[in-house]
């Protein structure tokens, strides 16, 4: 896996051994962050606060900094996946960049003091077929870890049931092979 776009264009991205982790492709990582770009609701991704919730390699964080995003959060679980993020960051030099947190992304609790600026944009990969994003989506809203006009990136199988929920917005949506991605905005914040 590479980096697609942006100042580490090209760049290796180390990924975790084992079957733990589903990274987004080049290709679908490329077309979301085309969406990203042209899209008038989207966040700017210059100095954006950014999130990469059930993040794997953290392909699609260090996707974000390379396009110009300020931070990352990386929340990950498996040790290997942290370990990935980690040869990442020090090979790509994000050290002040970035942060790991090892928690549950269905159990965020409130963010915490050192996350003082909420965060811009969130991609959120969870495993399929669990209901683990609509969870997730849950803990970013109670927990105020999202700035008001936050964009959510949201991927599923593709033939996953709809999703349905009276606090989200589906903004836009794309499919690449077995994956959907939803574009959210929490239904508060659409003007």
């Amino acid at each position: 896996m590479r980096i697609v776009g942006g100042q580490f264009k090209g760049r290796p991205i180390a990924t975790p051994d084992g079957r733990n982790t589903r990274p987004t492709s080049d290709r679908a990582r490329e077309a979301v962050f085309n969406v990203l770009a042209h899209a008038e609701w989207a966040p700017d991704l210059e100095g954006a606060r950014v999130m990469d919730v059930f993040a794997g390699s953290g392909a699609l964080g260090f996707e974000a900094l390379s396009r110009g995003a300020a931070f990352c959060l990386f929340v990950e679980t498996d040790d290997k996946a942290r370990g990935a993020i980690r040869d990442n960051v020090e090979s790509l030099g994000l050290f002040g960049n970035t942060r790991v947190h090892r928690r549950d992304a269905t159990q965020l609790g409130t963010r915490p003091g050192s996350q003082a600026e909420a965060f811009d944009l969130v991609f959120l990969d969870p495993p399929y077929r669990k209901g683990l994003g609509e969870a997730a989506l849950d803990c970013l809203i109670k927990g105020n870890w999202l700035s008001e006009n936050a964009t959510i990136v949201f991927e599923r199988a593709a033939d996953e049931d709809d999703f349905a929920t009276d606090m989200w917005e589906i903004i836009n949506t794309k499919t690449y092979g077995a994956a959907q991605v939803l574009f959210l905005k929490q239904k508060i914040y659409i003007k």
